[in-house]
């Protein structure tokens, strides 16, 4: 018996040597790469990020950062609090549309938007326990327009409730947010797939999920209708622009979801699962090319 534990386990340490003379250092010997996630904006599209995230998890893709615009960036800056798949796709299926837009006819005569986003910050804080971005568990950004000046702001530091306050606030819906000198609206204006952001913050690989595609709607009956449509029409054509940044492109299937149906959670999550899991072998292609270039790790 012990002859045979003997044999088996010279055979076993023949085994390993054998594969890495074959195929040369395991990759763990590599350094691996820093990985960005970026979500884009899309509204109650973006239930969708969850689907995908929670895919990435499973298979256990490592992400570095998190960059996001507009819904985007409330999906990330959740995440990038516990970078946990499972208390993410809860808060998702808790939120409700009432949680988040606080309409009210006297917002309209004495402000710049319909509503306020006040209860888009106390969403945020109740659920991110930690005041700044510079708290949460991963890097994050927030990406914002600067409604003075017409150029892209990056908001990585300070309020996590204000960062994604800012990049959400449609135009005409949302008031815009005083944050850090500036007058800032949503980031969908100049930059809904932010993928150069990544770039400049060191991303060797940059995985983009975009949620823009198909702005047909012939559902348009109102002034909100009609102030969403506009900004949809805007991001989805500069995120055609910015998909190049992407090393990898996830697009779930949700181009004919409504901007504030929040009735599609389930189906949009799911629909995220599934883009991710097409996109896995490219995914972890793109990983394994960056690894095999690396020097092996001293």
């Amino acid at each position: 018996m012990q002859t045979k534990k003997i044999i088996l386990t010279i055979l076993f340490v023949n085994l390993i040597i054998a594969c890495a003379s074959t195929h040369g250092p395991l990759v763990t010997d590599r350094p691996r790469p820093k990985i960005a996630l970026v979500l884009g904006g899309g509204a109650a599209r973006g239930f969708a990020h969850v689907g995908v995230i929670r895919a990435l998890e499973q298979e256990k893709i490592p992400i570095d950062m998190v960059i996001g615009t507009s819904v985007g960036s409330l999906i990330g800056a959740i995440y990038a609090y516990d970078a946990n798949s499972f208390e993410l796709e809860w808060t998702a299926f808790s939120l409700e549309k009432d949680q988040v837009f606080d309409y009210g006819i006297f917002t309209v005569f004495t402000s710049m938007g319909l509503a306020k986003g006040d209860k888009l910050e106390d969403f945020v804080k109740s659920k991110i326990p930690v005041a700044n971005i510079e708290d949460l568990k991963l890097p994050f950004a927030a990406i914002a327009t600067d409604l003075n000046r017409g150029t892209r702001v990056v908001v990585d530091h300070g309020s996590v409730a204000k960062a994604v306050h800012a990049s959400s606030a449609i135009p005409g819906v949302f008031n815009p947010v005083e944050h850090q000198g500036k007058l800032l609206v949503d980031g969908g204006v100049v930059e809904n797939l932010p993928g150069s952001v990544a770039r400049e913050k060191g991303a060797d690989i940059v995985i983009a999920v975009d949620i823009s595609e198909n702005v047909i709607n012939f559902n348009i009956t109102n002034i909100i209708d009609v102030m969403l449509q506009a900004i949809t029409i805007i991001s989805s054509e500069n995120a055609k622009y910015m998909r190049k940044n992407a090393d990898v492109l996830i697009t779930p299937a949700v181009g004919d979801v409504g901007m504030l149906d929040f009735s599609q959670k389930k189906r949009c999550m799911q629909k995220g699962i599934e883009a991710a899991q097409k996109a896995m072998p490219d995914i972890k292609k793109k990983i394994e090319e960056w690894e095999t270039k690396q020097p092996p790790k001293k």
